[in-house]
């Protein structure tokens, strides 16, 4: 009958399984070579500082054509602010034109109106039909009144509104003197008549008024 004990099995089958087993492999294995290491970390930092140089190249390319582009967009900006300024004169200029020709028109239909107004027929010619005569005037003058109201509301909505002369004393912006009066009663340098009426857009002078002043 076996006396032995369970710790003695055990160290005997660790004494067993030790002279048994080969450990020649693992003495076996390649060392490795530091200087082949060390030789391949230097390479490998040699070229991270070379590729480190040709990022900040070309981050320092990049900023340049950052820089250059923002010149060039600013130059662009105040090329299109230029251009849109000339465009804005320009249709300023060819608006300011149209307005002078309506403008010129309204001279002519409110002097045939004046006309029409200021007409009296000569009563010892066509007596006969006198009556038919002055309603025909009269239709003719009222036409042409509600031609000039239409003009008007035209110019209006095109922010161009006549200028108030007519007793006013006189203001070399936005009136030309072409006739001069006598009259005592008034107060000198003030408008008598108005010869031509005078316009204004947007508050800035479109067309003088022709006035006639007082000058005592």
């Amino acid at each position: 009958m076996s006396t032995e004990t369970p710790q003695d099995e055990l160290l005997a089958a660790l004494q067993h399984y030790l002279q048994e087993t080969d450990f020649a492999h693992l003495t076996s294995l390649e060392q490795p070579d530091l200087t082949a290491l060390f030789t391949d970390l230097a390479g490998l930092k040699t070229e991270v500082k070379a590729e480190a140089r040709q990022f900040k190249a070309a981050l320092d390319s990049l900023s340049d054509a950052v820089a250059t582009l923002k010149a060039d967009n600013r130059a662009m900006a105040d090329e299109l602010a230029k251009a849109g300024e000339r465009l804005q004169q320009q249709r300023r200029e060819v608006e300011r034109t149209l307005l002078l020709e309506w403008l010129d028109i309204y001279d002519r239909l409110d002097a045939g109106h004046r006309a029409l107004q200021n007409y009296r027929p000569v009563d010892g010619l066509f007596s006969h039909s006198k009556k038919q005569d002055l309603g025909f005037i009269a239709s003719i003058g009222e036409g042409q009144e509600i031609t000039l109201k239409r003009l008007e509301q035209m110019l209006q909505r095109r922010r161009v509104f006549a200028i108030d002369c007519v007793g006013q004393p006189f203001d070399a912006r936005t009136m030309t003197t072409v006739a001069i009066g006598n009259e005592p009663a008034l107060e000198n340098v003030v408008v008598l008549e108005e010869l031509r009426k005078g316009f204004l857009i947007d508050d800035q002078v479109l067309r003088l008024a022709e006035v006639k002043v007082n000058k005592l």
